[in-house]
């Protein structure tokens, strides 16, 4: 397995890490685990050199934890594996939330100190709310007294507010989400780079955006990654263009099959930084320009539309639409416009006051994009 630096840190760990928020389950049930698979395939990883295992507080309706350490403790693999979790900040409203949360995480984990610890998911609401509760003085005090070694967060926001937390604080590593879709969402490259160059460790999610770059690709898309010499699997593809950049310390796979485990692990071996050759990275970029051709509506996820006086989620609908078309799935969104329409509003409430389109820095005929979208999804 490969090995990576963890930042300015004198540690390596492996390239490819076991995300535990998508492991196998029993009856369709999220909450219900399959231990017996789950530890079959966590021995396979630590065995085949896996050491950073990644959970949190609310993976499978919380028993993500739970079922965690209770293998790495009954396996006796604790101590061959970094162990990372996350701080459900969600549910933080003052200072003695954070250690509350800790402790309860220890004894779920069976473990007497964190390796790597996460604020989960920070965005400009949380973040503000996380300061005013001092985590910097828990964040000291639990590295101090040993109940975590490395501290760090996960982030989903914009990259200004991303370069303002990296700033903010002596953080030894951060997780962001990237893959050859995602070079300017959220923190994106600039937000890699930029976090690279202070010495934090970056860690990777959504290399495959949950499985869409891996599963059910479209046929145009499959045809050039079939017209390479040596044949891939989309999902190698995706994540050796993530491993090619040499700032990524590791790459987080939510794996719940053993082959997509030995696939993973066989990919990491050789999926060295910059080790895509010019023919390669342009066969990527063909591919993520026929996936963006898929696109209806060109929209960059600003979000300076907030606001909507109808309370609709403006740059969220568009997105749920585009990757729809993406991925092949509008059919699958046409069944659920119900539900969309209660999650991010109903498009056809608009009432063209224009308030979005006169914040939109793309000049983007918002108004019509809702009443297409409406169109198209509401006849099913």
């Amino acid at each position: 397995m490969q090995r990576r630096k963890f930042g300015v840190h004198d540690l390596t760990v492996s390239a490819l890490g076991f995300g535990m928020m998508r492991l196998p389950v029993i009856d369709r049930d999220q909450s219900k685990i399959d231990e017996a698979k789950t530890r079959q395939m966590v021995q396979y990883a630590v065995d085949h050199g896996v050491n950073y295992i990644d959970t949190a507080y609310n993976y499978h309706g919380g028993q993500s934890e739970i079922a965690v350490g209770k293998i790495l403790k009954e396996s006796g693999l604790r101590e061959r594996v970094k162990l990372a979790t996350k701080c459900p900040v969600w549910l933080v409203e003052k200072r003695e939330d954070f250690d509350r949360f800790l402790a309860e995480q220890m004894a779920k984990l069976q473990t007497d100190r964190i390796d790597m610890y996460l604020m989960h998911s920070l965005n400009k609401g949380c973040w503000k709310v996380l300061k005013e509760a001092n985590v910097f003085d828990f964040m000291r005090r639990a590295k101090e007294d040993g109940r975590i070694n490395y501290a760090g967060f996960s982030f989903h926001d914009d990259v200004a507010t991303f370069k303002s937390i990296v700033d903010s604080f002596d953080w030894d590593f951060c997780q962001i989400q990237y893959n050859y879709l995602d070079e300017y969402y959220q923190a994106g490259t600039e937000g890699l780079k930029y976090a690279a160059g202070k010495g934090l460790a970056v860690v990777i999610m959504e290399p495959l955006r949950g499985g869409s770059l891996a599963q059910s690709v479209p046929g145009e898309i499959q045809s050039v990654w079939d017209r390479f010499k040596v044949k891939r699997t989309p999902a190698e593809w995706g994540l050796r263009w993530v491993w090619n950049h040499p700032e990524v310390s590791v790459v987080l796979s939510g794996m719940n099959t053993m082959e997509q485990l030995e696939e993973n692990i066989k990919t990491a071996e050789s999926a060295l930084p910059n080790s895509l050759g010019q023919d390669e990275l342009a066969l990527c970029d063909e591919v993520k320009a026929l996936y963006r051709s898929r696109t209806k509506v060109a929209c960059t996820g600003c979000r300076y539309c907030d606001g909507c006086p109808q309370g609709i989620q403006i740059a969220s609908l568009f997105s749920a639409y585009n990757e729809a078309y993406m991925f092949g799935r509008r059919d699958r969104l046409a069944e659920r416009y119900e539900r969309l329409k209660q999650n991010l509003g109903d498009p056809s409430s608009c009432v063209e006051c224009g308030a979005c389109e006169a914040a939109c820095p793309q000049s983007l005929p918002i108004r019509e994009s809702l009443k297409a979208i409406h169109a198209d999804l509401g006849r099913g």
